[in-house]
C-alpha cells in the first residue's frame, strides 16, 4: 500500500491496559501497520503498567515498537516514576490543563514517517477532579499550534459523554481530531463533523477482555455488591485491541476518513 502524498494516515491505539495491553500491541500492532501504513502512532499509555501510570522502561518499549507518541489522563502520576523521565520525553504528553507548574507537556508536535502532527491531551471535569477548564486551554493552545500546523489531533480524556461530544463540536473545524479516552469501551458514533474534525467519543481499550474495563472481574463485582474497600488487579487472559484510523487532508488540516477497529486475540475483524 502506497502513501499519498497529501493525506496523513494516522493510528490512534485505546488506553492501554496492563501486562495483557501490552501483548495485545505487540501481537497486533504488526497486522495494523501491514494494513493501514500509517505515517504516526499515537496511543493513550496512562493505564500501562499494572492498569495505573506508566514506567519508562515501558514507554520506551512502546516507541521501540513503532509508537510515535503517547498521551496520559487522570492515572498520569499513579506509577512515581515518571516524575523522573516525564521532562526530558517529549513524545510524551499529559493534559495540558493541568495546574501550570505540573511536570511534563501538555502539547507537543510528532515526526513520522515525513509528516507532522500537533497532538493535545486534556481532561474532562465532570466526575474526575477539578482542575482548569479544558475548553479555555484548548482555545489557547489551539489557537497557538494552529499559526505553524494544519493538522491537530486532541485526545480528550474525560467521563462524561456529554463533556466528550460537547469538545467535539466545540472544535469542529479547528482540530483534524478529536478522540475520547478514559471509559475503556469504544462508542459507536464515529463521524467527521461539519467543519471537517474527525470524532469519537471514546476509542476503547487494549487489555483484556475477560475482566471489567480490564480489571480482575470479581474484585469489581464484590465492590459493586458489598461497598467494601477492594484491591483492584488487572485482569489476565485473552485480549481485545481497540483503536481508530484517521486520514487527515495535509494541506487543510480536515479529516477525510475515520474507521473504527476492533480486534480480537483468537480473530481480527475491523468495524
Amino acid at each position: 500500500m502506497e502513501w499519498r502524498r497529501d493525506i496523513i494516515k494516522l493510528l490512534f491505539i485505546g488506553d492501554i491496559v496492563g501486562s495483557t495491553g501490552r501483548k495485545a500491541v505487540r501481537e497486533s500492532l504488526p497486522r495494523l501497520k501491514s494494513k493501514y501504513n500509517p505515517h504516526i502512532i499515537i496511543a493513550n499509555g496512562e493505564n500501562a503498567a499494572s492498569g495505573r501510570g506508566i514506567t519508562e522502561k515501558i514507554a520506551k518499549e512502546f516507541f521501540d515498537q513503532g509508537i510515535h507518541g503517547l498521551t496520559m489522563g487522570n492515572h498520569t502520576w499513579d506509577n512515581k516514576e515518571i516524575f523522573d523521565f516525564i521532562d526530558r520525553e517529549p513524545r510524551m504528553v499529559r493534559p495540558a490543563n493541568f495546574p501550570p507548574g505540573t511536570p511534563g507537556i501538555g502539547h507537543t508536535v510528532i515526526k513520522g514517517n515525513g509528516k507532522e502532527l500537533a497532538v493535545v491531551n486534556l481532561m474532562g471535569r465532570t466526575f474526575l477532579p477539578a482542575i482548569d477548564d479544558p475548553f479555555r486551554a484548548a482555545d489557547d493552545i489551539i489557537a497557538e499550534l494552529s499559526k505553524k500546523h494544519k493538522c491537530i489531533m486532541v485526545d480528550f480524556h474525560a467521563e462524561a459523554t456529554s463533556e466528550k461530544i460537547a469538545m467535539g463540536w466545540y472544535l469542529d473545524g479547528r482540530a483534524s481530531f478529536v478522540v475520547g479516552t478514559h471509559t475503556h469501551v469504544q462508542s459507536n458514533d464515529d463521524i467527521i463533523l461539519p467543519q471537517g474534525t474527525a470524532y469519537l467519543t471514546d476509542s476503547g481499550m487494549v487489555g483484556s477482555r475477560e475482566g471489567v474495563l480490564g480489571m480482575e472481574r470479581s474484585a469489581v463485582i464484590r465492590k459493586f455488591t458489598t461497598q467494601l474497600p477492594v484491591r483492584f488487579q488487572v485482569c489476565e487472559g485473552k485480549w481485545h485491541f481497540h483503536a481508530v484510523f484517521v486520514e487527515i487532508d495535509e494541506a487543510t488540516g480536515k479529516a477525510k476518513k475515520i474507521e473504527k477497529i476492533r480486534m480480537l486475540e483468537d480473530e481480527w475483524f475491523m468495524e
